[in-house]
């Protein structure tokens, strides 16, 4: 292999409620989604996080594994602009890239040893699905990593748009009740494109072991059906 090439493994895998992107927060730290990071053989032991434990929040290299990639382009389209205008793809978070790799920053809640999976992070407000592969982590440094004053460019100003939810009691409860406020959180972020906007159409997402379907007209999320998924 040429001395400029990488070949990356997973040093770990990461586990949550979402096995695809729909439904996703479209950045990290935007809702506080549990997720585990289970460590991939030889690392299960832990030593290799020794002194993690003093952080708060952690850094995630990861790899797009889902993302479809049809070629590789100088621009891509972000939804945040409507999908129509163009931008650098190093302007950019867009999941097609050169190289199919995701920085993301979570919060680490804990680390716990000697289960049955080895030793697994708990941390909130990932952005990746289930199953997602992790190439490295690494402590976030408040003192060299937080830039607030940073210039956005033209993401400014584009907070996470909030939708009013409506779901029938009777839907919401066949879910565990741990399970119910995270989906509404999730919902309410506006899981859809950022570029949809048909009133007509119904969309599907999934979430831990339930499908829900939902319609979106006038600000208002209305969840149509929660069904359980059939093995």
């Amino acid at each position: 292999m040429p001395a400029d090439r990488l070949e990356l493994e997973p040093v770990a895998r990461y586990r949550c409620d979402f096995p695809e992107k729909f439904g996703l927060p479209r950045q990290s730290g935007l809702l506080p989604l549990p997720g585990r990071i289970v460590l991939e053989k030889p690392w299960r032991d832990g030593e290799a996080l020794r002194g993690l434990e003093g952080f708060d929040r952690v850094w995630l290299l990861w790899g797009f594994s889902g993302a479809k990639r049809t070629g590789i382009f100088d621009t891509v389209r972000p939804p945040r602009l409507g999908g129509n205008r163009r931008m650098g793809v190093f302007a950019t978070r867009a999941p097609n890239r050169p190289n199919p790799i995701g920085l993301s920053c979570v919060a680490l809640e804990s680390i716990e040893y000697g289960t049955p999976e080895g030793a697994v992070l708990h941390t909130l407000g990932g952005d990746l699905k289930d199953g997602t592969p992790i190439y490295d982590i690494k402590p976030y440094l408040p003192f060299a990593d937080a830039w607030p004053d940073a210039k956005a460019g033209f993401a400014a100003g584009a907070e996470e748009r909030r939708l009013q939810v409506v779901c029938a009691e009777e839907m919401l409860s066949r879910l565990p009740e741990e399970k119910r406020a995270l989906l509404l959180a999730v919902l309410s972020g506006d899981p859809r494109p950022a570029y949809h906007d048909d009133p007509q159409r119904v969309y599907g997402m999934a979430y831990a072991d339930w499908n829900v379907r939902f319609r979106v007209a006038d600000g208002v999320l209305t969840v149509n059906e929660i069904t359980e998924k059939q093995e």
